[in-house]
């Protein structure tokens, strides 16, 4: 298939089911929770809907694959209110967030809630997704893969089309948003090292 073409989610979003390995030893959910405790991850909100309505979630495990093809990975609790959507959906939303978003990164990260009742701050795209406006960055994405790992699944997707309205200048800090030890933070010229 050429890469100026639109992935068929259905042709290419098979789910893969990770080996189970058993280990002698593996470390505990609190030893492994406090090493990622100290390991910041930029934010972002995902959406979708799948026929049933929209939802979104906030993720700190966005990761850029290939640029070309464009892909990227992410991951969804299956714990998570939104876990049963994306394991449906055949297309995402991620919106990659900056500190100007922060009211957007607690909405998805709220439980209980409905993260669309105010219906000024998203609307949906021509072809449907779920979309916050005036977010620094989305990218609309085909899935093309699925992987459980532990009480996760890992999803990967293809990247379609963006909207960018804030961009970084290469080499400055753009007033990034990453959460940190159960926090939220905001990179700046007094984060740099130099």
């Amino acid at each position: 298939m050429p890469l100026s073409s639109t992935p068929d989610p259905a042709e290419f979003a098979p789910h893969i089911d990770a080996p189970h390995h058993h280990f002698a030893s593996s470390l505990s959910a609190d030893e492994f929770k406090a090493l990622f405790r100290g390991h910041p991850g930029g934010v972002a909100v995902i959406t979708a809907d799948a026929g049933d309505g929209p939802v979104a979630l906030t993720a700190t495990s966005v990761a850029s694959v290939s640029a070309e093809p464009p892909l990227l990975i992410f991951s969804v609790s299956a714990l998570s209110s939104a876990s049963d959507v994306l394991s449906r959906a055949e297309t995402v939303v991620v919106h990659l967030l900056d500190a100007h978003d922060l009211e957007v990164a607690k909405l998805g990260a709220t439980s209980g809630i409905d993260r669309f009742a105010d219906t000024h701050r998203w609307t949906r795209l021509v072809t449907g997704e779920p979309v916050y406006n005036d977010v620094r960055a989305w990218v609309r994405c085909a899935v093309i893969g699925r992987m459980d790992a532990g009480g996760s699944t890992v999803i990967a997707a293809h990247a379609l089309q963006s909207q960018l309205a804030r961009d970084v200048t290469p080499g400055e800090h753009g007033d990034a948003l990453i959460y940190h030890n159960r926090a939220w933070h905001r990179l700046g010229e007094h984060s740099r090292i130099r």
